[in-house]
Parts: C-alpha cells; sequence; structure tokens
C-alpha cells in the first residue's frame, strides 16, 4: 500500500487516466493564464503596481466595473427566476414528453451566441418586428429607439443564458423524489407549503450551481454587449479586447484579467463552501448552507413565501384533482412563454433569409434565394465553415480522449483529492473564456501557433474537455458496475471487459459529450477572435467581422443554415440516446 491508501498498480493506473488532462491544462491553462497575469505587475522598469492603480482610481474603469456587475447580477436573477419554472415542469414530465420540451431549451442553448444576437438587432431595430407591434397596437406613434441601450443588453444576455441557467437546474431536480411533496400533501400541507418547505430547499443546489454558471459567463460575455449595447454598456471584457488587439497593452490587460478573475474566484469559493462543486456535475450536496439563526431566516421565508403561495391559490376556484404543486395552467402558460421567448428570435432569420429586398426590414417582402446563392459562391464564408467543422471535429475527438479516462478516474477510483482534482478540471469553465483566450494569444504568439488550425483545435480542446468530463461523470454514475464483474466471474479480462462490456453500454453518453464538445468548438467565438488568423477565420469569427462590418442580410442566410445544423445535431443526438435505450 502507497501512503495514499491506494495499490501502487491502482496508482499508477490512476495516473495513467489523469496524466494526459494535467499535461494539457496545465501547459495549455495554467501558463498562459500565468504568464498573463505576471505581466500585471511586471514593466519596462520591473516590478510595478501602475496598471492597477490605472485601473482603480480612473472613473472610467471604475465605471465599467460596476456596470460589468450591474449587467451580470441582473442576467442571473432574471434568468434563475424564469428559467426555474421551466426546469421544474420538464423534470415532472414523462421521458417521451421530457424530450419534446427539453428539444426547445437544447435548440436555443446549442443556437450560436451571434445567431441569437443578432436576430435581436434585428427585432428591436426601427423597423423591426417589436416596433412594428408596438406601433400597431397603438403603444407609439412612431418607431422608438431600442437597440444600443441597458434594456436591449440585458434582453439579449437573459436570452443567450437562461437556456444554461435551465439545463443547469434541471440535472439536479430530475434527482429529486417526486413523492416527497405528495407526502406532505398527505400529511395536510397545503400546495404552496409543500412546494416551498419541501420542494424547493431541495432543489437549492441547482439554483445555486445555475446562478453561479450564469452570473460566471455573464461576467466575461462581450458578444451581446458589443451589438446591442451603446457607449454606455461596455463591459469589462471588451476593455480587454480593446487592449490586446489595439494598443498590445498587456501589462493592463492582466491587470483587468486579474481583477476578474479574482471576483469569479471569490464566487466560486463561496459556493463550494456552501454546497461543494461536486454538486455542479449532478452529485447530491452533503453540506448544509447555514445553522442557527440564518437556517431559522430561511425557514421563516419559506413559510412565509408558502402561504403567500396558498393565499394565491385559494383565489382559484378547486378541481376535482388537484395538480401538483407548480404544474397548474398558469405554470404551464409561463412556460410555455418563455419558451416562446427563447425560440422565436431565431426563428424569425428563416422568412427573412428568403426576403426578396435587400433590407431586413419586417415583414419580409417577396420570396428569393439570393441571399443563399451570395453565401454558397462566396469562398470566405465556405472556407470559414470548412475550417469550423474540422477544428471542431478535432478538438471534440481530443477533449473526448482525454475526458473520458478523467471522468473514470474520478468516477471509479479511490484516489484521494478527488475535489482538488475536480475543481481543476472545471478550471476551463471557472476562468472566464476571455482570460483564457488572451493568455493562449500571448503563447501562441511566442511559438508561432496564431492562425494556425492546429494552435485553435488546442484551444477548443482545453474548453471542451470539461464538458465531456461532468457527461461522462453522469453517465458512469447510472452504470451499473456489476455487469463489469460478472463478465470477469466468467473470465473476461479488463480489456475485454471495457471493449466488450462498458463501452457498448457507454455509448450513447460517449456520443453525447462528443457532440457536446464538437458544439462548443464550432460555436466558440473569443478564443478564435485572438488566435485565428485574419484569412483563416472560422464561420463565428466570420460571422463576427461581418456583423461588425455591416449589417448584410447574407447573415440571415447564415443563421439559418447554423440553425437547421444544429436543429439536426440535437436530433442526431436523440436518436442516438433512444437506440441506446431499446438495446
Amino acid at each position: 500500500m502507497t501512503a495514499l491508501g491506494m495499490p501502487r498498480r491502482e496508482r499508477a493506473r490512476a495516473l495513467l487516466l489523469g496524466a494526459p488532462l494535467v499535461l494539457l491544462f496545465v501547459v495549455l491553462l495554467v501558463y498562459p493564464v500565468g504568464q498573463l497575469l505576471l505581466l500585471s505587475i511586471h514593466g519596462d522598469s520591473g516590478f510595478t503596481l501602475e496598471s492597477y492603480r490605472k485601473l482603480l482610481v480612473s472613473p472610467v474603469y471604475v465605471n465599467v466595473i460596476l456596470i460589468t456587475l450591474k449587467i451580470s447580477l441582473w442576467t442571473t436573477l432574471l434568468a434563475i427566476v424564469a428559467g426555474y419554472p421551466v426546469a421544474y415542469l420538464i423534470s415532472s414530465l414523462s421521458a417521451r414528453r421530457k424530450a419534446s420540451w427539453l428539444f426547445w431549451i437544447l435548440l436555443s442553448f446549442w443556437t450560436s451566441f451571434l445567431v441569437r444576437a443578432f436576430a435581436w438587432i434585428v427585432m428591436l431595430g426601427r423597423n423591426g418586428v417589436v416596433n412594428q407591434l408596438l406601433t400597431a397596437l397603438g403603444l407609439q406613434a412612431s418607431p422608438s429607439n431600442l437597440l444600443y441601450s441597458f434594456g436591449a443588453v440585458l434582453v439579449g444576455m437573459v436570452h443567450a443564458l437562461m437556456p444554461l441557467a435551465v439545463l443547469t437546474m434541471l440535472s439536479v431536480m430530475e434527482n429529486i423524489d417526486r413523492n416527497l411533496p405528495r407526502a406532505a400533501l398527505t400529511l395536510g400541507a397545503r400546495p404552496g407549503t409543500a412546494f416551498w418547505r419541501v420542494y424547493f430547499p431541495l432543489s437549492m443546489p441547482g439554483v445555486a450551481a445555475g446562478a453561479i454558471m450564469v452570473f460566471v459567463t455573464a461576467m466575461g460575455f462581450f458578444i451581446v454587449p458589443a451589438l446591442l449595447g451603446g457607449r454606455r454598456e461596455i463591459m469589462i471584457t471588451q476593455i480587454i479586447i480593446e487592449q490586446v488587439q489595439q494598443t498590445m497593452n498587456w501589462g493592463f490587460a492582466g491587470a483587468i484579467s486579474v481583477l476578474l478573475l479574482v471576483v469569479v474566484l471569490a464566487v466560486f469559493a463561496l459556493y463550494d463552501k456552501l454546497l461543494g462543486l461536486s454538486t455542479m456535475t449532478g452529485e447530491a450536496s452533503t453540506r448544509t448552507a447555514g445553522h442557527g439563526r440564518a437556517h431559522a431566516a430561511g425557514d421563516a421565508v419559506l413559510g412565509l413565501l408558502g402561504r403567500a403561495t396558498d393565499a394565491v391559490i385559494a383565489i382559484f376556484p378547486r378541481r376535482r384533482r388537484e395538480p401538483e404543486p407548480g404544474l397548474s395552467l398558469p405554470v404551464r402558460g409561463f412556460v410555455l412563454a418563455v419558451l416562446f421567448f427563447l425560440s422565436v428570435p431565431a426563428l424569425l432569420m428563416i422568412p427573412l433569409s428568403f426576403a426578396a429586398g435587400s433590407g431586413l426590414n419586417w415583414p419580409p417582402r417577396g420570396f428569393s434565394l439570393q441571399f443563399y446563392r451570395e453565401l454558397a459562391t462566396s469562398p470566405l464564408w465556405a472556407h470559414a465553415a470548412l475550417r469550423s467543422v474540422l477544428v471542431g471535429l478535432g478538438a471534440a475527438t481530443t477533449a473526448m480522449l482525454i475526458g473520458t479516462p478523467a471522468a473514470f478516474l474520478l468516477v471509479r477510483s479511490r484516489l484521494r483529492g478527488k475535489s482538488a482534482m475536480l475543481a481543476f478540471v472545471l478550471s476551463p469553465i471557472i476562468v472566464p473564456r476571455m482570460i483564457i483566450a488572451v493568455g493562449l494569444f500571448y503563447l501562441f504568439a511566442r511559438v508561432g501557433l496564431v492562425g494556425s488550425s492546429f494552435g485553435l483545435m488546442l484551444g477548443h480542446t482545453v474548453i471542451a474537455v470539461p464538458y465531456v468530463v461532468m457527461t461522462m461523470m453522469a453517465v458512469l454514475r447510472n452504470y451499473d458496475t456489476r455487469l463489469d464483474l460478472a463478465a470477469q466471474s466468467l473470465g473476461a479480462t479488463p480489456w475485454q471487459t471495457l471493449r466488450h462490456v462498458t463501452f457498448p453500454i457507454l455509448a450513447a453518453g460517449v456520443m453525447s459529450s462528443f457532440l457536446f464538445a464538437f458544439a462548443t468548438s464550432f460555436d466558440e467565438l473569443t478564443i478564435a477572435l485572438f488566435v485565428s488568423g485574419g484569412l483563416s477565420a472560422t464561420l463565428p469569427k466570420q460571422f463576427w467581422d461581418e456583423v461588425t462590418l455591416e449589417v448584410s442580410p447574407v447573415i440571415a442566410a447564415v443563421s439559418t443554415c447554423l440553425f437547421a445544423f444544429i436543429a439536426l445535431l440535437i436530433f442526431a443526438a436523440d436518436v442516438l440516446r433512444r437506440r441506446s435505450l431499446a438495446h
């Protein structure tokens, strides 16, 4: 036995499973980000804190920090409040009905951020859907300036990040025993009280995980603020882009990155203290959120919410068969409204892409394939699409080969320090994407990988690995290990068991993780913005260049093609899942 409490052979196998991931992250995450942070305290004359003094003293940058926090907090609050009923309703449905409702969440989640942001540009424009509707209803006499405002940024941010909140909360809600609130009802509790005092506390790990994921993503977001916001809604990541791409001020960009990283790490440290990082992978929390006065105060608030909910329910006429708490007709109506909000903007791109005019006005006039012809004959778009597919396939394959063994290590081994290992695996999610992108740009510029497909694939692999690990960990937790033991008892070697028993059963989960990694790479813009060369753009980078330079109707055709491609990916994943269940 070793000092770690494991047999030497098992320890060697554990190190072999985790070594590729550790090597990848040390070289392409820890070192580049560390170099970037060191630049913030090292100037031409040696050690200096001038960049931090400039950042914290200048009212301009302090205002940008406050705006970033304000937008991130409001986005988190609205995404969680509106997304909770959606996750709750979907988690309560049967498998077949759940798949049909979940399709729209996944479609919105996997649809490119750029497509959704561009859709809001069209919807909120002076001749867009919203202005047309407000004018037709008599709520305004002439079109309003809805774009380039705080409201436009907030709507776009909530629309972009709410699917992330729903899916994160859903992963926890699916593991809650629905018999618990029903038992409370049989013991005399009213529906509202049963929900708030029994079900809601059990769902809090999902709420907390969803909130932290949305907040951290919002803090490092720049696509929506850049396209829908004005000069008054600049976020901190936009300052980083400006400092690197325009002035090459690495020291100041590093100082901003340190500040952003400190805020994010503080939030994750608080989350880990209260619930534990393992809950982000769907594992139940073994920690308590508070004791004493804080616990009593929480009970009092939940009791008040329960009584208020029961008072509202009492207003409506009672039915013979009461629905479960939260599954009433008003809740279903609210969920449908949220799904409409998430789906319609991207769907509106379809009729606009077939319009005969040269603009993006609503409603579209005539029918034409001119935008698709322009797209098909454009070498820039064709090259960008091909590069995105190749890079995505390479990144997804590499991430799957590295992340799957790490998932086995975290679920199956008895290695100590699993919580630290899990935190390390999740670090590309914890560290804002902008910091990773700038750090990789600094490293790749020194080794000659800027503008290469190989460098881009390496960068995308880093951010795709955590999603592969989390997906495979969830699959492995539901895998019956007795099947492996039975195969070995019949004479199968470990390799034969892995090849003929384990992997065939886990095939659907492996394919799902591959598709998830591919979609992550295919839609990635932040790293591509720095690492890809000007003549070697990916599809999101080409999309970004077109939108920021000129809002062309061809982009509506690109949006439609991307939307259809993502829908096919989701459909393929669902077919694979159903086939695996049939066997």
